[in-house]
């Protein structure tokens, strides 16, 4: 009698599944840090400060300089506004 094989690991996800998960996982813990009192700012600086240490330590001090230096124009252009819908 044959058993299919048993594995651990599941199939990588695409490249934009993963970050759809992500931000899910981001999400709720943002949200239960904020219900246990935690201020949105803290969270928003120790956010960007644990994702650019670990885009540093991926990819280097000058590429992630550089990736950086355009963030400016993408904030000014919307691409970080979340418009809310008036109810």
């Amino acid at each position: 009698m044959s058993h299919p094989a048993f594995t651990t690991a599941r199939d990588p996800m695409p490249d934009h599944e993963q970050k759809q998960a992500a931000l899910g996982y981001l999400n709720e813990a943002w949200a239960e840090a904020r219900h246990d009192g935690v201020d949105g700012d803290c969270l928003a600086q120790a956010s960007l400060f644990a994702a650019f240490a670990e885009l540093v330590g991926t990819y280097g001090e000058d590429a992630v300089a550089k990736f950086v230096e355009g963030l400016a124009a993408r904030v000014r252009n919307g691409e970080f506004s979340i418009t809310l819908a008036k109810q």
